[in-house]
């Protein structure tokens, strides 16, 4: 090879290592914590231009249920698209009715299986060396278990429809009840009023206890002091 090529193989070299960089800059390294978003599928589906479609098995029961569970690093970041797995969705059959009722998707059309994979693909395989994909779906599933919001508002009397309630109220009956304190995200429906959509708790790097969250971002989606807690679906 004479000195033209050995010069466009290094420089090839070079370029193929910045690549393999990048590619894995967003492993997680130092994981700090889990943290499980739930969601209300109601403040998402009223939202201006926001089409919604009932999975296959029909209209769940309301509940605020998974959007994901995302790994958080002792570096404050979260990693998330850390490579496509060969993921056989065969295998996640006989977590199919759970996952149905407490991680539905309500895409237009509807990407059933699809859904839970994409979760995977784009956070659980940056932490999959503790948590295997069988492992992931389940420990988000237990995790929600342990964080039943939809419960704990309804026994404080908080419950969906039009009213208003204090954000600063919300967050005490959660704390109160599920022992840790939430971080509790806002949008906007189709009216303009900010109203409950995303609620998180934070996990252990195991996956399986419940912790306080040691990093929640503020300025994004921030809620105002009174919020609306809408109907589940039409």
């Amino acid at each position: 090879m004479g000195e033209r090529g050995s010069s466009l193989l290094a420089k090839l070299i070079l370029i193929l290592s910045f690549v393999v960089v990048a590619l894995g800059s967003n492993t997680v390294t130092n994981l700090k914590a889990f943290y499980l978003v739930q969601q209300w599928l109601g403040s998402y589906c009223n939202q201006a231009g926001t089409k919604c479609c009932y999975p296959p098995s029909g209209k769940p029961s309301p509940d605020f249920t998974i959007d994901g569970l995302w790994p958080y690093s002792g570096d404050g970041n979260f990693a998330y698209n850390c490579g496509n797995d060969n993921y056989d969705v065969g295998r996640i059959k006989f977590l199919q009715d759970e996952l149905r009722k407490s991680w539905p998707s309500f895409t237009c059309p509807q990407i059933g299986r699809k859904f839970w994979v994409h979760e995977w693909n784009k956070h659980g395989t940056c932490t999959k060396s503790i948590l295997g994909e069988i492992p992931y779906l389940q420990a988000a599933l237990n995790l929600k278990n342990k964080a039943n919001i939809y419960q704990a508002l309804a026994k404080a009397g908080i419950t969906p429809g039009n009213k208003f309630y204090s954000l600063d109220v919300i967050k005490k009956v959660l704390a109160r009840s599920i022992g840790f304190n939430p971080w509790v995200r806002c949008n906007k429906n189709a009216q303009g009023h900010d109203q409950i959509w995303q609620v998180t708790f934070c996990a252990d790097i195991t996956g399986k206890n419940l912790v306080e969250c040691p990093y929640i971002p503020s300025g994004v989606d921030d809620c105002e002091s009174q919020i609306q807690y809408p109907i589940y679906y039409q």
